[in-house]
Parts: C-alpha cells; sequence; structure tokens
C-alpha cells in the first residue's frame, strides 16, 4: 500500500495529512503567520499518530500555489528538505483544485469555481469539474482582477463558489447562488489529489518541488524589478 504524507500553507490555514494502509489522518489549523513555527511539529505528531517514520513515505505532496508568497515558500523548503533527504519524490498539487477538491467533499459540489484574494486588487482563479472523484481544471488557472474573471460555458446555477476571494470580491465576480467564501484549501484533499496524480506516474524528483504564483512579478522578483 502506498504510504504518502501532505501538507499546506499556501494560506492563512496550515494543515497536514497522511494515507497509509488506506486510512487517512489530518491535522488542521488556521494560524495565521505560524505556519514556519507549527508545520514540522504537525508533521512529527500525526506520523506519530499513524505509527509511522518519515523513512516509511513513498512521497510528499503539497500545495504548490497559488498562495501567499511567504506560506508557499515556507511548504517548498519543507518539502525539498524531506524529500531530498529522503531521496523520495514530491507530488505538487494545485491550491485551487484542492478548494475545489474540499467543496465536493464537504459540499458535494460537482462544479467549483475556486477564488483566492490575490491581494493587489486581483484574485486566483480557476474552475473544476468532478470527474471520477478527482477535481479537474477546465480552463487554465490564473490571476486577474475580479470583473475580468469568466465561468465555463453553462449557467452559473450549476457552480459552487469556494475561496476567500468570493468573500473579498464577490460583488465583482460572477453571481453564484451556492459558496462558501471561507473555504481555505486542506492538506487531505491535497492528499486526495496526489493519490490520482501518484496512480498516473506523475510523481516528480525533489529538485522539482516548485512553487506556481501565477504572477510573474512575484515570481521573479529580480526580473520585474531589473525591467
Amino acid at each position: 500500500m502506498t504510504t504518502l504524507l501532505a501538507l499546506d500553507t499556501a494560506t492563512e490555514a496550515c494543515s497536514v495529512a497522511v494515507l497509509h494502509d488506506g486510512r487517512c489522518l489530518s491535522d488542521y489549523q488556521v494560524i495565521p503567520r505560524l505556519h514556519a513555527q507549527r508545520l514540522l511539529p504537525m508533521i512529527q505528531h500525526l506520523l506519530s499518530e499513524a505509527g509511522l517514520s518519515l523513512s516509511q513515505l513513498d512521497g510528499i505532496a503539497f500545495g504548490r500555489g497559488p498562495g501567499a508568497f511567504t506560506g508557499v515558500r515556507i511548504a517548498i523548503g519543507v518539502v525539498q528538505g524531506l524529500a531530498f533527504a529522503l531521496q523520495r519524490p514530491v507530488l505538487p498539487v494545485s491550491n485551487l483544485a484542492a478548494l475545489a477538491q474540499r467543496a465536493w467533499r464537504e459540499q458535494g459540489a460537482t462544479q467549483v469555481a475556486s477564488a483566492i484574494d490575490a491581494r493587489m486588487d486581483e484574485v486566483y482563479w480557476g474552475c473544476y469539474r468532478l470527474e471520477q472523484g478527482e477535481m479537474r481544471a477546465c480552463q487554465e488557472e490564473a490571476v486577474l482582477p475580479p470583473e475580468a474573471v469568466r465561468l465555463p460555458m453553462g449557467e452559473a446555477s450549476e457552480w459552487f463558489a469556494a475561496g476567500t476571494g468570493w468573500g473579498s470580491h464577490a460583488a465583482r465576480l460572477p453571481q453564484v447562488p451556492r459558496q462558501q467564501a471561507d473555504l481555505l484549501p486542506h492538506a487531505l484533499d491535497i492528499l486526495q489529489l496526489a493519490r490520482f496524480a501518484w496512480q498516473r506516474g506523475e510523481a516528480l524528483p525533489a529538485e522539482q518541488a516548485q512553487p506556481v504564483y501565477l504572477r510573474d512579478n512575484v515570481a521573479t522578483p529580480k526580473q520585474a524589478s531589473a525591467g
């Protein structure tokens, strides 16, 4: 049986989850600005609860962004450190997709428009449909002003709105009747999406544990400032 660890620090939530012998355990805490202090102890406690050592892991999944710059970097640093030390592969998972997966797990939503507040009067945006238990993107993820986002073809009533972008910019986004603006990504859903990726053989070497910011001038500040 595959044993996977998943972690996420891309938003105000800090969470970890582990899959072992077909059973999932998780720890989820909303602790803004405390991720760096709490993440490793949370991992150690969860593995202890599962009766596992780090050496028993087959792979490590993580929320690759988009999200808060510092938060995403914390996850990348921990994942790379563990993956290099253990010589294990990594499974990057979109935080927008994880939001959609959580909306299905908790609300039964099968079409989800995920929006995370990106600051600078923009949102991180992605739309997903459920296919065989997995939320899959039906358009490219992007960072956009709220007025610029578009739902895929179909009735707005068919969509469930998830994420902090709907709380900050609801009046400027498409009108969707069902929404949960306080929903944050959860490592349990990153773990689930990582299981699908693992089964497809999409695990990557440790050096490819890289963040996705969507906003180029945040991802590459040196080049931006030089221009």
